[in-house]
C-alpha cells in the first residue's frame, strides 16, 4: 500500500468526517521539547526482553515505506514490541468510525539505520537536530527503532493513509509536530487527533516529526519518569 500525495480534498473529506464536537481533534498539541535536549538526560536502557510482534497481524496495516522506496537493507516485515503494538491497536479503537491507523516504519535494523544517517547526513549545525539517529551500537543508547518502542504512522480515512501536511521523512519545519498549530484548518485538527489518539495510550511524540511516537524507549524514559524498559532487540527466526 504506497503513501499516497498530500490531497487537500481527501484532508477535507476526513476533517468532515469527524463526529461534531470529537473533544481529541480540538485540544492543542502542548510545545515539545527538542529531542537531543531530552536524550542529553537520558539513562541507559535495560531490555525487559519482551519479543517482537508482527504489525499486521494485529490487523494494522504496514505501508512499507522503506521497501517501497527501495532501500537495501529495507525489512520485509514491520515489527514492533508486543507491549507497543497492544497499546497501537487500542489507539486505533478509540479512533471515530472512518478512521484507522498505517504504519510506516516499526523496528529498524541497525543496518538500515546506518544507511539512512549515511544518506541523510549527520547535521553539523550544534543548534539543529539530526533528522535521523545515529547508528549507535551502544545497547545502552540505542536507535529508538532498534527498540522495537518507535513507530512511524498516520491516520487513515475510509482506509486510505493521509498525509498531515508534509510527507513521510520530510525533514523541513513543515514537519515538526506543532507546525499547524497556529493554522486552522485539516491539517491541525488532524495531526490533533493522531496526537491524542497515541499520548492517551501512554506514548510520547517527537517534536520534529508528527509520526513519530515511542514507548519503553529512553525518550519515554525522559518524559515520563519511568525506566526505559527496551533495549536493542531482534524479530524471532
Amino acid at each position: 500500500m504506497p503513501h499516497p500525495p498530500r490531497d487537500d480534498s481527501l484532508l477535507a473529506s476526513a476533517d468532515q468526517g469527524l463526529p461534531s464536537g470529537f473533544q481529541p481533534a480540538n485540544l492543542p498539541i502542548p510545545a515539545l521539547a527538542p529531542e537531543s535536549v531530552l536524550l542529553g538526560r537520558a539513562a541507559p536502557a535495560i531490555d525487559n526482553e519482551e519479543p517482537l510482534a508482527r504489525i499486521e497481524d494485529a490487523g494494522i496495516p504496514a505501508l512499507h515505506s522503506y521497501a517501497e522506496a527501495g532501500w537495501r537493507h529495507a525489512v520485509d516485515q514491520q515489527w514492533l514490541r508486543s507491549g507497543v503494538l497492544t497499546r497501537l491497536r487500542q489507539a486505533a479503537l478509540t479512533l471515530p468510525p472512518g478512521f484507522g491507523l498505517a504504519v510506516f516504519d516499526g523496528w529498524r535494523p541497525l543496518t538500515l539505520q546506518r544507511e539512512l544517517f549515511e544518506a541523510v547526513g549527520p547535521n553539523f549545525d550544534p543548534d539543529a537536530e539530526d533528522p535521523v539517529a545515529p547508528p549507535s551500537e551502544d545497547p545502552a543508547e540505542p536507535p529508538p527503532h532498534l527498540t522495537g518502542g518507535a513507530v512511524d504512522l498516520t491516520l487513515t480515512w475510509q482506509a486510505t493513509p493521509l498525509t498531515l501536511g508534509t510527507a513521510f521523512d520530510d525533514f523541513t519545519s513543515a514537519a515538526a509536530t506543532t507546525a499547524f498549530e497556529n493554522s486552522a484548518g485539516p491539517v491541525r485538527t488532524l495531526r490533533r487527533l493522531l496526537y491524542h489518539a497515541l499520548r492517551r495510550q501512554g506514548f510520547v511524540a517527537l517534536a520534529e516529526e508528527w509520526w513519530h511516537f515511542e514507548f519503553g524507549t529512553r525518550l519515554w524514559s525522559v518524559l515520563t519518569g519511568r525506566p526505559a524498559r527496551y533495549g536493542p532487540s531482534a524479530p524471532p527466526h
